[in-house]
């Protein structure tokens, strides 16, 4: 009742002044495209980001840096090559003249320029026979900004320049793809000249012609201008005689966008009903998915909404939203899969509540009843992780002529919603969100302390900030944010505080109801508005408190690195161990599998190549119970992989309903979890819960305390210093030389098989010669089990030297007990604070129900 009750309230809520958005199923727009999300120098190299992340969002295409481009010091095209095919991406976008190193590029004349294309295309030819055609090649990027910026004294030279590259990269390879002309704004009149020239002059048989259109959409503007701009250009097209051409805005939105699902749907929305491919524009960092990815392997709150988008299949259908082509309005996207009769819709970017009007729902898919499911994900800053996106509404209703109203709540500009629609099937769906308020900074009592506008409406190239203000100036002894809050029971509660720290870790003090509770320690980041989000638990019984974050735990003395903006605060119930269910319904299908929805519920199909693929996201580095529920035609044994390892043992030991177990050892952030089973096996679907008493497995040391060799010494951290290294010291000069090594003894019991190392690093290289694009660099950890292999870690920039976060190489152990050596033969490696090693698996079981 108490759901149904909270059901009850949203729709009178909604009802008072709802957005309506009418989602007719019965109008049908074309098959999914998906390319709304590819990103620039999305990925900088092998593993940052992490590789689940990256096969998430499914981006089909990314942009990235010419072979050995001096332009940044990663996101080389041929480097990240291997693991964006594997991940699901389909075209790599090569900025041939990233292989300048200046902004905006130098200009050394067309031959030295002819001679670096002819290099990178033969690389390429050369280093990749096999999937050649899936680079295709960007002759010049912004020209109309670059070299060619005035069209009426510079027009004949840029054909001249263009024809010279054309001629240079199909003379090396004939059948490469160009992409062009790719200016920093939709430029009619330079379009149609070009168009003209190009269609008209010959290379042999071919025109001039780009095989691919593209241009940049890189303005708030942007969100109103550009569906004009698709249909002028397919005018222009028809009007001349070419194409149609597909069609590749290769960077696209702000600051304020990127991380916010509300900002970003109002983009993937246009572009999917455009059917292009688009890439997120390239403001801050490399490898962080366009500031999608927490840390290295963890999202944010906008990846999901990626991935849901990523997760569509099938056919997009008619979305009207009711202010359409309007910035910072809301906007949807809707797709139906008749294969696995379920409908989707991806909703977001107003304040004001929603009201979904559908129609269309063809009985012959959906039944006469249907399952409501509501999941929603908001804003956690750039650098806040985000589990699994909360079910914040469920209902079973009865369609009348195939339609069906849904009601959404308001007040959450940086909300995205999805809402699926099912048969029904099974027990009644249900509304999962734990209690939470969220309250902002400025909105608190403010001692010593400032409140800052950040108006990203008027200037979108701000980063994003909740409600558009934000508290700096932390920076007295009596600096304090105080703030009431009424929680509903006694218990444990979350306390999230999204926060920027300036390239340097720093502390405030957390007292609730007057008295210091405790030293809240936060993370370096990018700068004071790049926000992360650091979370705390507290105690709190029923009733109201005063929750207050000060800049000095005693009002003489400042906490070190104290000045660090605070925008908001997330107060969250916690009713237990961490645990996240992922049904049929969130499974990606593929070798066949299908899905069912009789009896008990949806399920998966499974037996022979048929797979499930799950995306489970945890909050912490340690061991979790994967329990995998199932109907059973057959005994048989589940294939069960985690980030491509196999966990051995999980079976289903009868026909029947059953379930299998497996404590498996999983890395803070997205891990792939990948299910085959027997012929007939449904599967129901995956449930993690944490399971951290087993943590005490887990073989931990210091780095100090560990054998050290060459220039590897120990760094005491000064008490001046905000660092979170654990003992008070750390280990530096690893790497740069064969002898410069950290020795890790394996402790008795930790023989042959698979594990995880932890390593806690910080690593803050860089160069510093871009711009506005900060160009951190990766740095590499090479693990070599004595009598063994060696295999290579990647730790991707931590913004700040004493500043360490958890990174997890995964390791097949061969010996009984060879050590393990840590180190770096070519190159300097990460700074390391503590490591961690833990089996993969713990222990399996089998139940038969």
């Amino acid at each position: 009742m108490h759901r149904q009750r909270s059901l009850r309230r949203t729709r009178e809520t909604a009802a008072t002044a709802a957005d309506v958005v009418a989602v007719d199923f019965a109008q049908r727009t074309g098959p999914v495209h998906g390319g709304a999300t590819g990103m620039l120098y999305g990925l900088s190299d092998p593993g940052v980001p992490g590789d689940p992340l990256v096969a998430g969002a499914r981006p089909r295409t990314v942009a990235q840096k010419a072979p050995d481009g001096d332009q940044h010091p990663n996101g080389d095209a041929l480097r990240i090559a291997d693991g964006f095919f594997a991940a699901g991406g389909e075209e790599i976008v090569v900025y041939m003249q990233d292989v300048y190193s200046n902004w905006p590029y130098e200009n050394l004349g067309i031959d030295d320029y002819l001679a670096k294309v002819g290099a990178m295309v033969r690389k390429v030819v050369t280093e990749r026979p096999q999937d050649k055609r899936k680079f295709v090649w960007v002759p010049f990027n912004e020209p109309d900004f670059i070299w060619y910026e005035d069209w009426s004294t510079m027009k004949q030279k840029f054909f001249d320049d263009w024809k010279a590259v054309v001629e240079r990269i199909r003379s090396i390879d004939p059948g490469a793809r160009i992409v062009g002309p790719n200016e920093a704004g939709y430029n009619p009149g330079r379009l149609r000249d070009f168009l003209t020239w190009a269609r008209d002059a010959t290379c042999g048989a071919r025109s001039y012609l780009p095989d691919i259109m593209a241009w940049h959409e890189l303005s708030r503007d942007s969100l109103a201008a550009y569906r004009d701009h698709y249909e002028n250009y397919r005018q222009m097209e028809r009007d001349l005689g070419v194409g149609p051409l597909p069609i590749t805005i290769d960077e696209y939105g702000n600051r304020r966008d990127m991380s916010v699902p509300g900002q970003m749907v109002q983009w993937i929305t246009m572009f999917e009903d455009t059917k292009v491919d688009a890439d997120m524009a390239f403001w801050t960092y490399a490898g962080n998915l366009s500031d999608h990815a927490v840390r290295t392997r963890q999202a944010n709150g906008a990846w999901w909404l990626l991935k849901w988008y990523a997760d569509l299949t099938g056919q997009t259908v008619r979305a009207t939203p009711p202010q359409p082509g309007v910035p910072d309005t809301v906007q949807a996207l809707a797709a139906v899969n008749p294969s696995v009769r379920r409908g989707t819709v991806l909703v977001g970017g107003g304040a004001a509540p929603v009201r979904l009007d559908v129609s269309g729902l063809d009985p012959a898919i959906f039944g006469k009843q249907v399952d409501v499911v509501v999941s929603r994900t908001t804003w956690t800053g750039y650098e806040g992780d985000a589990l699994q996106p909360p079910v914040v509404a469920a209902t079973r209703t009865t369609l009348r002529d195939g339609t069906l109203r849904v009601d959404l709540p308001g007040g959450d500009v940086m909300a995205a919603y999805r809402v699926v629609i099912v048969p029904a099937s099974g027990g009644a769906p249900a509304a999962g969100a734990p209690w939470s308020v969220s309250v902002e900074a400025e909105s608190a009592t403010l001692t010593s302390a400032q409140a800052y506008d950040q108006n990203t409406t008027a200037d979108p190239q701000l980063y994003a900030t909740s409600g558009k203000r934000d508290v700096g100036s932390m920076n007295r002894a009596g600096s304090a944010v105080t703030f009431p809050v009424t929680v509903p029971r006694d218990g444990r509660y979350r306390l999230g505080i999204f926060q920027g720290a300036n390239k340097a870790p720093g502390r405030h003090a957390l007292f609730v109801d007057g008295a210091l509770d405790q030293i809240v320690q936060y993370s370096a980041g990018l700068g004071w508005t790049y926000r992360g989000r650091t979370d705390v638990e507290v105690e709190l019984t029923a009733g109201v408190h005063e929750l207050s974050l000060r800049a000095g735990a005693d009002g003489t003395a400042l906490l070190p690195g104290s000045d660090v903006t605070l925008d908001k605060f997330d107060l969250t119930e916690l009713t237990g161990p961490e645990r996240a269910a992922y049904p049929a319904d969130e499974a990606r299908l593929s070798g066949g599998a299908g899905v069912t929805r009789e009896g008990r519920g949806a399920a998966v199909t499974l037996g022979g190549a048929a797979r499930a693929t799950f995306f489970a996201a945890v909050s912490e580095d340690g061991y979790y119970d994967l329990t995998f529920s199932y109907e059973a035609a057959e005994a048989g044994s589940l294939d069960v992989r985690v980030d491509g390892r196999r966990i051995a043992g999980l079976r289903a030991v009868r026909p029947g309903e059953g379930a299998s177990r497996a404590r498996v050892h999983l890395p803070a952030g997205v891990s792939v979890v990948e299910v085959g089973g027997p012929a007939g096996l449904r599967l129901r679907g995956l449930t993690t819960v944490r399971a951290e008493e087993a943590d005490a497995a887990v073989h931990r040391i210091e780095a100090e305390h560990a054998q050290r060799a060459g220039t590897a010494r120990v760094v005491a951290v000064p008490a001046t210093s905000g660092s979170n290294a654990s003992g008070g010291a750390y280990v530096s000069g690893l790497g740069d030389g064969a002898a410069n090594t950290l020795t890790l003894i394996r402790p008795a019991g930790f023989g042959p098989g698979e594990y995880v190392l932890v390593a806690h690093y910080a690593n803050a290289d860089r160069n510093t010669g871009h711009p506005y694009n900060t160009d951190v660099i990766s740095r590499f950890l090479d693990i070599t089990e004595t009598g063994g292999a060696t295999t290579r870690g990647v730790f991707r920039h931590s913004y700040a030297w004493d500043n360490f976060w958890s990174q997890a190489t995964p390791l097949t152990l061969t010996t009984a007990s060879g050590a393990l050596v840590l180190g770096n033969a070519t190159a300097q490696a990460p700074n390391l604070d503590r490591l961690e090693l833990a089996r993969l698996v713990l222990e399996v079981d089998n139940t038969a129900k």
